[in-house]
């Protein structure tokens, strides 16, 4: 595992899969089991906080890419001002990616953190939900506001169905919450991430779903 320290907040990592196969994972395990991901996270910042100074005491801003060798992470730990804010990056780029990425409160010894491996290659706000049953769609789709015009799509896996969604840059925190909101009256947040969808999963409507439940059902 290789480590460039970008600033006193930042650090760079590297890790290779056969460092990761040695440390007593897989690649799958790390993509879709979520639990052995953040296992896998948590050795390496032991591994390398023995060695170096680095604070872990508030939230960590976690980027992560898939390389064709490995995974390289960009661990930035935030830190407050004397008003008692949190010091955010300065683009709204950045600070899109630390309120997706950031956990207040993080206890590193109780582990509690979520979703710290996202979508590979580039950044992807995606979120995965799971239908009690497949009518659930259609009450979603007629809930939902017909301008709302981010991707959706629908899979089934092993007897269940999971709407996948994204959105892009131009939407509000406001309008997010909104949609995520007449989504989860229908739908539970899951666990299940993208890849394992489209890998083992059933694509019913790739794209455009509530449009395609609206127009036929």
């Amino acid at each position: 595992m290789d480590m460039e320290r970008i600033n006193e907040n930042t650090l760079k990592l590297f890790i290779s899969y056969l460092d990761i196969e040695e440390r007593g994972f897989t690649k799958d395990e790390i993509w879709y089991n979520r639990d052995k991901g953040e296992e896998l996270f948590w050795v390496m910042m032991e591994e390398i906080t023995d060695d170096i100074d680095f604070e872990m005491d508030g939230p960590l801003w976690i980027q992560v890419v898939a390389k064709e060798t490995g995974l390289e992470l960009t661990v930035t730990s935030a830190k407050f001002t004397s008003d008692g804010l949190l010091d955010l990056p300065s683009s709204l780029e950045e600070k899109r990616k630390f309120f997706e990425n950031a956990f207040s409160g993080m206890d590193i010894k109780s582990h509690e953190f979520d979703e710290i491996f996202i979508d590979s290659d580039e950044y992807v706000d995606g979120y995965t939900f799971v239908l009690n049953e497949f009518d659930d769609i259609i009450d979603i789709a007629y809930r939902m506001p017909e301008e709302a015009n981010f991707e959706n799509s629908l899979y089934e896996m092993d007897g269940k169905y999971y709407l996948h969604v994204e959105f892009d840059e131009e939407y509000s925190m406001e309008e997010l919450e909104n949609y995520l909101s007449v989504i989860s009256e229908g739908a539970e947040e899951a666990d299940t991430t993208i890849h394992l969808l489209e890998e083992y999963g059933k694509a019913i409507m790739t794209d455009h779903c509530f449009e395609t439940v609206r127009k036929f059902f």
